[in-house]
């Protein structure tokens, strides 16, 4: 708040006669605080009353001196002149003194004292001088002298004037010099009532000094504090001063303004404040005439944040408030006001706007924007009667790529798919990212099924093109779900719908490919999700059930363990494929549930067993990679107590797809419990040798699509399994061959070193009686075809061959280029070369592999062209195939 003009600085409200002692002492006290300044700048008015004296003594003394010259003898004039020279010569020491003590940074009462007492002494030798002067004029004396002589020392008082202080001891010391020089008592009350006068107003005019000093003070610092505002407000950037006179032009501009001008805030004065600004259209649109800036500028009315746009070259927005101005007399004087740089901001707003519509990383359209993007091509559908597609669009092996190269990597890679994709779409369609790996495309109007195909093979085909980033080679694949809309009938969840379901058929036919949506997939979807339900409740309603497949030891063909494997006999369904609901139950979240029932079923099971033999049970990475899954094995060992080394859990290697201490420190717990650890399906998936290293295995189970075929001359898996083999070998660990099902096979894996083997040739999985029956055994006899079998026509044609010379007619089964499968009444034993006349194609030689009861395989000698087996029209009716060439001409006519 301001203070009183009356106000100190100590107290406002001291009293008037404390006031007028604080202005008669302010000069000689000491001043720390705000007076400090008014301090200093009272003692630099005092700078000039050295010389004022100075002249005083000099006026009086001349005017004594020719005073004196007209009524005294010459002799007088000499001791007065040198009087008045020393005099003089006092006061100009003590002007030169008090600019050296000024120069040094005296302190303003130090100064003072001294001035004081130079006053005092300069005034006592002027007296001194006075009365020299009168005793030295005797014949002569009269009241002019006294006058004369007076009148100097009131001089010395007025100079002096401006200090009370000053003023005091220069009316002391006169007054009592005075009286002590001079005899007359006029000229001593004179002198005292004059030197009261003066120093009466000298009190009241320093009084009033300081106080019209503190009040400017005050003023000041309120102004300089609302300077620093006003510069902190222009500098920080949020907003910038402006003022016209009456006439609109510029007075006052900040910095910033003109910064935006690239000039000087002086170049602006003068000028229109019209012409620098442009009201923005886009945010004034719609409004009435008397709301425009230049209303409210011509009407003098106050307007507050009004957007306007400057008249530059650069897209640079205001927001403007201004008040106007009028003196005292109600004359317009013209506007203040502020502005605001709503540049920023604006694009700011324009940068979120963008941000809640489009993918930052890949700036296409996201999941929000596609949205409305399908919706707005369904409303132009039924409008133009033109119906809309919809892709969906998911990268494959996306995951794989951040998994093991980073995740910049992978955003690096995703920018350049969504390059791809708007090169394919064109214009087309529009191309948006949902999220991860997934983008959409809509296509407004295309409904033409070879249109849609043809883009979506070239989609896959230029996504699947490899990538370089920073030094990496990239390959991925997609996989395209496309829907179409009818125009007027489709909704965009339901199109949605119809893509996803589109979109999970393609991956589930191998990825890397297109699927259109057709009605059955809806059903198929419907299927899986009552599947799914009754998946949920099969295990509380006893439809799952275990069952054994046994495990052989390749030297002596004795059982040495069984894989436990979950089956399930739906009471509608029928017996449902472990492929198809054991993914269902992870996605579900049932397999836990699932796994650890079998686990419970198959140690329970192993107790009736030999106890040489041990149990498998398959752990799901869902299982293995869950903190309690030790617990759970410790606890089904100890209740059934089966010790832990008859117990093999086999893992996949997707359990390594996490990666981390957790999935060590299982390993460890495990191992500790003493159970043993078989890596299942090596050599698909995420093979790594770095598995073989850091997990503590004890077996590696080969994957049946390497033993399947094995020995055929023309498969290299005999090569990837001896491999195997010796690096299980190298390692401690056995190995077992899954998918064994030919005896050409079983000898392979034999001669190749596999430790154990597991396939049909032994066994298909049985019920829990039919394991223990084959645990009791002391071997297990191989059952199966002796060669691989090659692709094969199923058919019923006869045919007549010579079975120890007797002409027999036999029938062909089904038929390969390698070989059939015959049925015949006699027998024929392994080995023997037959002949076989087929009827409607000719002679085959070929020798028997293998012979049981009433079948035989025969293998041919060449490779047999089955297009041979079409029917000829010409021949359908000759019979002459049934005498083979081979009957002798007599028997010939008896046939």
């Amino acid at each position: 708040m301001r203070r009183s003009r009356f106000a100190t600085s100590d107290n406002p409200q001291l009293s008037s006669g404390a006031r007028w002692l604080e202005a008669l002492s302010f000069d000689v006290r000491n001043h720390a605080g705000e007076d400090q300044p008014i301090a200093e700048q009272r003692l630099a008015h005092l700078d000039h009353i050295p010389i004022l004296i100075a002249l005083a003594h000099a006026v009086s003394a001349a005017l004594i001196l020719l005073h004196c010259a007209m009524r005294g003898p010459a002799a007088d004039i000499g001791q007065l002149a040198a009087f008045a020279g020393g005099v003089l010569a006092l006061d100009i020491g003590w002007a030169l003194l008090n600019r050296r003590l000024d120069r040094i940074r005296v302190s303003a009462r130090t100064l003072t004292w001294f001035m004081c007492a130079m006053v005092a002494v300069t005034t006592t030798a002027w007296c001194l001088f006075g009365s020299v002067a009168a005793n030295g004029a005797t014949a002569i004396q009269d009241i002019a002298l006294a006058v004369l002589i007076g009148g100097g020392i009131v001089a010395c008082v007025v100079a002096v004037i401006g200090s009370p202080p000053l003023a005091v001891t220069c009316a002391l010391a006169g007054t009592i010099c005075a009286s002590w020089f001079q005899d007359s008592p006029t000229l001593t009350i004179g002198s005292a009532m004059l030197s009261l006068v003066f120093v009466a107003y000298s009190v009241l005019s320093a009084r009033t000094t300081i106080d019209v000093a503190r009040e400017r003070r005050s003023l000041d610092q309120e102004a300089h504090k609302a300077l620093q505002f006003v510069n902190e407000f222009e500098t920080s950037g949020r907003g910038w001063f402006w003022e016209t006179n009456s006439q609109g032009t510029l007075s006052y501009v900040s910095q910033q303004l003109a910064d935006d001008f690239e000039c000087q805030p002086e170049a602006l004065f003068g000028r229109q404040f019209n012409d620098l600004l442009s009201v923005d259209s886009g945010a004034e649109a719609g409004l009435r005439e008397d709301r425009t800036l230049g209303f409210h500028l011509s009407a003098r009315f106050p307007f507050s944040d009004v957007v306007v746009r400057a008249a530059t070259n650069e897209d640079i927005h205001w927001s403007l408030s201004g008040n106007p101005i009028f003196d005292a007399n109600g004359r317009f004087m013209g506007f203040r006001g502020i502005g605001t740089d709503l540049t920023e901001q604006r694009r700011s707003e324009q940068e979120i706007s963008r941000l809640a519509r489009f993918d930052s990383l890949t700036g296409l359209p996201n999941r929000a924007m596609m949205r409305q993007t399908l919706e707005e091509a369904l409303r132009n559908a039924a409008r133009r009667q033109k119906g809309c597609a919809l892709f969906l669009i998911d990268l494959d092996r996306f995951k794989n790529v951040n998994d093991t190269l980073g995740h910049p990597i992978g955003d690096a890679l995703l920018r350049q798919v969504a390059d791809r994709l708007k090169l394919v779409m064109g214009n087309h369609g529009q191309v948006g990212r949902l999220g991860g790996d997934e983008f959409k495309a809509v296509l407004p109007g295309t409904v033409e099924t070879g249109l849609l195909e043809a883009l979506a093979k070239t989609l896959i085909e230029q996504v699947s093109r490899p990538y370089m980033i920073e030094g990496h080679k990239v390959s991925i694949g997609a996989s395209v779900g496309v829907a179409i809309g009818d125009p007027g009938r489709g909704c965009a969840d339901a199109l949605i719908r119809n893509a996803d379901l589109a979109l999970y058929a393609a991956k589930a036919a191998g990825r890397g490919k297109h699927c259109f949506y057709e009605q059955s997939m809806h059903s198929e979807a419907t299927d899986r999700q009552a599947l799914e339900n009754d998946l949920r409740s099969a295990l509380d309603r006893g439809e799952l059930s275990v069952v054994y497949q046994p495990i052989v030891r390749s030297a002596g063909e004795d059982v040495c363990g069984f894989e436990a494997l979950v089956r399930w006999d739906h009471p509608v369904r029928g017996p449902i494929s472990p492929a198809k609901f054991i993914p269902l139950a992870e996605e579900c979240g049932m397999i836990e549930k699932i796994g650890t029932f079998v686990l419970e079923t198959a140690v329970e099971e192993a107790t009736h067993w030999p106890d040489t033999v041990r149990v498998a049970v398959n752990l799901s990475p869902i299982q293995f990679n869950n903190p309690a899954i030790v617990a759970t094995v410790a606890a089904a060992l100890e209740t059934h107590r089966l010790r832990s080394e008859r117990l093999e859990l086999e893992i996949t290697e997707g359990v390594f797809l996490a990666d981390s201490d957790a999935t060590d420190e299982t390993f460890a717990n495990l191992k500790s419990l003493g159970v043993r650890l078989a890596l299942d399906d090596f050599g698909t998936g995420y093979s790594s040798l770095g598995y073989l290293k850091k997990a503590p295995f004890d077996k590696i189970k080969i994957d049946q699509s390497f033993v399947r075929g094995a020995a055929s001359t023309s498969s290299r898996n005999a090569a990837i399994i001896r491999a195997i083999v010796s690096l299980a070998e190298s390692l401690g660990m056995d190995t077992t061959a899954e998918g064994v099902e030919t005896h050409d096979d079983l000898q392979l894996i034999r001669e190749l070193g596999v430790s154990q083997i597991q396939g049909f040739i032994f066994g298909r999985p049985g019920a829990s009686d039919k394991a223990r029956e084959l645990a009791s055994q002391a071997s297990v006899e191989a059952d199966g075809f002796s060669c691989v079998r090659e692709p094969r026509q199923s058919l019923m044609r006869r045919a007549v061959a010579a079975i120890d010379g007797t002409p027999t007619e036999v029938r062909l089964r089904n038929i390969s280029s390698h070989g059939a499968l015959v049925e015949c009444p006699a027998p024929v034993a392994p080995g023997v070369h037959l002949t076989l006349d087929i009827v409607g194609v000719g002679p085959v030689t070929g020798t028997v592999r293998w012979a049981h009861a009433t079948r035989f395989g025969l293998k041919f000698d060449e490779e047999f062209e089955l297009r041979r087996l079409s029917p000829r029209r010409d021949k359908l009716n000759d019979v002459t195939m049934l005498r083979p060439w081979y009957v002798p001409g007599e028997q010939k006519a008896a046939v």
